[in-house]
């Protein structure tokens, strides 16, 4: 029997998270099984199996590769890495607008794909932990490098411009984190949904810059000036 390569092992891989993918951004993760998977890509039983155990492997290689596509912690680097703490409401205004335009530039697909999986999260708690480890030691979330860079920001702002917010920045930034996940919920909802009401009702820039005025209120909550 010929030897398979590391190309052609990736190949099918690929071939079949393109075809999970398929499946799971026009179905729930709850009700998802195997062999939708299987149907979708057209290989037998055996051929799936041989590059994927169970369904949770799917989905652990899927968030993954969807990670690994994002630019945000790339644009975010860009921005802080330069940032100066005198400009720091600037600096909060042009993250928003970052976090605002990647979430504009996201595929709708991607968006229920994330939804689905808070769903499953709330629905099976224990089996997303289980997954989440393995997805956290070797790809992190687009999210981290962004938080973990504003974390360190907001410290130098707070310092060097003598700020007292009215919380500490790791509150600012778990608020930030929930906002963030709110405008996407509502943003992926409005355009599933292409309602007269619901037209306009969520446009990411303008939730984006309620929210970047929201932190720059909180630092200047209390400043001396």
């Amino acid at each position: 029997m010929p030897k398979v390569t590391e190309e052609y092992y990736e190949k099918k891989k690929s071939e079949i998270l393109d075809a999970a993918y398929k499946v799971f951004t026009t179905k729930p993760i709850t009700s998802v099984v195997m062999k939708d998977i299987i149907a979708e890509t057209g290989f037998s039983h055996g051929v799936v199996y041989k590059y994927y155990k169970n369904l949770d492997d799917i989905l652990v290689d899927l968030v993954i590769k969807m990670n690994s596509q994002s630019t945000l912690p790339e644009r975010v680097t860009a921005l802080l890495s330069k940032a100066k703490e005198k400009d720091w409401q600037k600096i909060i205004r042009k993250t928003c607008t970052i976090l605002s335009d990647d979430l504009i530039g996201t595929d709708l697909a991607v968006l229920n794909f994330s939804i689905y999986c808070d769903a499953l999260t709330i629905g099976d708690p224990e089996r997303v932990l289980k997954m989440g480890e393995r997805i956290k030691s070797e790809y992190s979330s687009p999210l981290t490098v962004p938080i973990a860079m504003m974390t360190e920001y907001l410290g130098k702002v707070i310092e060097a411009e003598k700020l007292r917010p009215t919380m500490s920045v790791e509150k600012i930034i778990q608020f930030i984190i929930v906002t963030y996940s709110g405008i996407q919920n509502d943003y992926a909802l409005s355009q599933a949904l292409k309602t007269p009401e619901m037209e306009g009702q969520y446009d990411p820039e303008i939730m984006f810059s309620f929210l970047a005025e929201a932190v720059i209120g909180v630092l200047k909550g209390k400043s001396n000036d």
